[in-house]
């Protein structure tokens, strides 16, 4: 019997990839077989009947590695971080008050921006 030698790395400095799975999917994907493992535990010292836990598991591992693949081609290394991020980002900021306004100076919105800690005012920094 030959044994398989399995890569994983590519290069340095590249993310790791794995049959098809992109960095932080391998990872999911892991956390789908141990979670599926712990199901069939549950289920099987339940005495639920073993073609239930096999129809059970081998369903929901199924369709959790086809949604688990289908992430992995469809959004890459970072894109779903990136999708989520950018669905957390408000469309509009609206304002109904000015009082936060009028009571900054000049000088503070200068400090601040010099400091880095507000990036959104740089606009009225050069004003």
């Amino acid at each position: 019997m030959s044994s398989s030698v399995y890569t994983i790395n590519k290069g340095i400095g590249k993310s790791i990839e794995f049959h098809g799975l992109k960095a932080q999917y391998i990872w999911y994907f892991a956390a789908l077989v141990v979670s599926l493992l712990v199901l069939f535990a549950i289920l099987y010292i339940a005495s639920s009947g073993m073609m239930v836990c096999l129809g059970l598991t081998g369903g929901l591992g199924a369709l959790g590695g086809i949604k688990i693949f289908t992430l992995s081609s469809r959004y890459g290394e970072h894109g779903m971080m990136k999708a989520i991020a950018r669905r957390q980002v408000p469309k509009v900021l609206r304002s109904y008050s000015r009082r936060f306004f009028q009571g900054l100076e000049r000088n503070d919105i200068n400090e601040a921006v010099r400091d880095g800690e507000v990036k959104e005012l740089t606009g009225l920094a050069g004003n």
